[in-house]
């Protein structure tokens, strides 16, 4: 597959690899007398003589213990070196950072989680740049790993594949970790006891894996593969099985073949295949933080991905999975059925995704699903494209005087399409999940949470604990929540999020007072104060911008570089 040239210095009897399209970075750090130095420090890390004149393969790593959903990483990272090695490259596992989500929910250090997903790309790009590697395979578990490891790959812009983690099997009872955060409200509403509430705490979450609904992870997962980044039915695996351990030696392989090919990630990810992303995501019901996460990973791929894609795609595009937290079923059992792969087929014989997109496996999208079968009529999982259970879009993107640059809502319909309710203000999120959990939040409510921007926060927290909360004391459907901070995938109910512009930065969510009347309009898309101008002209002059919660640290520099959710929250 490769081929090499060696000719020898006079100077110096070692053999200079001449550089071929699939070495293209990693000569320059190993080729020729003058490089000794850089093999030297090379031998003691497991290089060999020949392995100087392969492909370096880095195989960027977010294993950790901080979190069952990268826990076993690091054998995963094990499989895709035998996979490079075996295919004539030289592999070298290198790790990143994770945080885990659902440990920081709804305290202070949920500020980290979306920060953690510019460390991630940083850091990928750093030692990817600095070490020379040919290739990149990045494996990734959590919410922020994903679109973290694809910014670094659409940034080096060198041939490499994206690797999903797997997700987790289900907890006792059919439980996950939104059923703790669930059992939490139903404790305070006495609704349980604290026995009860132990027990799915010690047995929610049984190994290691991704959270196991169509929350973050899993979605993001789904439109990495639809976007040609992962090998097919990637994101459609038990994080525990063979098949998982298969699917990193063929991605090992598989980036060997995109060096030989020369396909780099920026030829795969185009503004199409952004639209088969976005495609898949909204059959499954997938999580808004997509939305967030797409536009970023298209801003580091140069492609000009907006808010209003997601509504001019969504008209069209039906929500037929049955999956957490909306619907009932989780992704080990999507896993069972067959996966995401006969769902893409049946979309792409529907004409609803582009098949000329090419693929990490370097072939096009049509191609990868040629051969595929159909999930079984017995299935009750995916419903048909003709008999959805929504018939557009549950993303909906709304504006107003609320969110005159764009806000996020995720409305199945199952909790109405509408809803026009009295503002309760909190500058906080801890303030309003004490509020809910204390009987402070009737029905008829609109709970608001401010401050928790990008800027504001910083960092965008998601709202998994205020809504689990609103769900366990009985008020789904019953009330709404609006916040410039993020929503769990995990979240569901009457929720709004990503509103620009953001509070701290001086939208008109900063004025809203306890009492104002807001619209929630899922059917127009719109998010409406119902208050005159003039007075909220007159609120706004009055307000001052508050004082920066934090002025130095990782938090702090977030907060000067990071874009408005709008345009991914990106920090370059």
């Amino acid at each position: 597959m490769f081929h090499f040239s060696l000719k020898f210095s006079p100077l110096y009897p070692y053999p200079v690899i001449m550089s071929s399209k699939s070495r293209k970075y990693s000569s320059q750090v190993v080729d020729g007398y003058e490089r000794a130095p850089s093999r030297a420090m090379l031998y003691p890390v497991g290089f060999n003589k020949e392995d100087f004149s392969k492909p370096q393969v880095g195989i960027a790593s977010t294993w950790s213990m901080v979190t069952p959903c990268n826990m076993h990483i690091n054998q995963l990272a094990d499989e895709a070196e035998k996979g490079v090695n075996a295919s004539g490259g030289k592999g070298v596992i290198f790790n990143t950072i994770t945080i885990s989500d659902g440990i920081s929910m709804g305290s202070e250090g949920m500020k980290y989680s979306l920060v953690s997903r510019e460390v991630i790309a940083d850091s990928i790009e750093t030692v990817v740049g600095c070490q020379g590697f040919d290739g990149v395979v990045a494996i990734g578990g959590c919410d922020k790993n994903m679109p973290g490891c694809i910014i670094g790959l659409a940034r080096l812009n060198r041939p490499g594949i994206f690797v999903y983690g797997g997700t987790i099997q289900p907890g006792q009872g059919h439980t996950d970790i939104v059923s703790v955060f669930e059992a939490v409200g139903q404790f305070a509403n006495n609704t349980i006891d604290a026995i009860a509430l132990e027990n799915i705490e010690k047995t929610a979450i049984p190994g290691a894996g991704s959270c196991g609904g169509m929350y973050t992870a899993n979605t993001m997962a789904s439109a990495i593969e639809a976007l040609g980044m992962s090998l097919p039915n990637s994101s459609a695996q038990n994080a525990i099985s063979a098949d998982k351990n298969n699917d990193c030696v063929r991605a090992g392989e598989a980036v060997l073949h995109l060096l030989d090919k020369d396909i780099k990630p920026n030829d795969i990810m185009t503004l199409k295949a952004f639209e088969n992303a976005i495609t898949v995501i909204i059959t499954l019901g997938g999580s808004t933080n997509a939305v967030l996460h797409l536009i970023a990973m298209a801003h580091a791929a140069g492609v000009k991905l907006t808010l209003d894609d997601f509504t001019r795609i969504g008209k069209n595009v039906p929500v037929i999975a049955d999956l957490k937290p909306s619907g009932k079923y989780m992704m080990s059992e999507l896993v069972e059925i067959g996966g995401t792969l006969p769902l893409m087929k049946m979309l792409f014989d529907a004409g609803l995704l582009h098949g000329d997109c090419m693929t990490v496996t370097g072939k096009t999208m049509a191609e990868n699903l040629k051969e595929v079968k159909p999930y079984a009529d017995s299935q009750e999982i995916i419903k048909s494209l003709d008999n959805p259970i929504k018939v557009d879009s549950h993303l909906r993107i709304l504006y107003g005087n609320l969110a005159s640059e764009g806000s996020v809502a995720k409305i199945t319909g199952k909790e109405g399409l509408s809803f026009k309710g009295s503002a309760k203000c909190f500058g906080r999120e801890e303030e309003a999940l004490a509020a809910i959990l204390n009987d402070k939040i009737q029905a008829g409510d609109v709970i608001v949470i401010r401050y928790e921007g990008p800027v504001g926060g910083p960092g965008m927290r998601e709202m998994l604990a205020p809504t689990s909360a609103v769900m366990g004391k009985g008020l789904g459907g019953k009330v709404a929540l609006i916040t410039d901070g993020r929503f769990s995938g995990g979240t569901h109910g009457f929720v709004v999020g990503h509103i620009t512009p953001e509070a701290f930065k001086g939208g008109v969510l900063a004025v809203v007072e306890d009492g104002d009347e807001i619209l929630i309009d899922a059917e127009n898309n719109v998010l409406e104060l119902i208050v005159e101008q003039s007075i909220i002209d007159k609120r706004l002059s009055n307000w001052t911008q508050p004082k920066p919660n934090y002025t130095k640290g990782v938090l702090a520099k977030f907060a000067k570089l990071a874009k408005s959710a709008s345009e991914g929250a990106v920090t370059d």
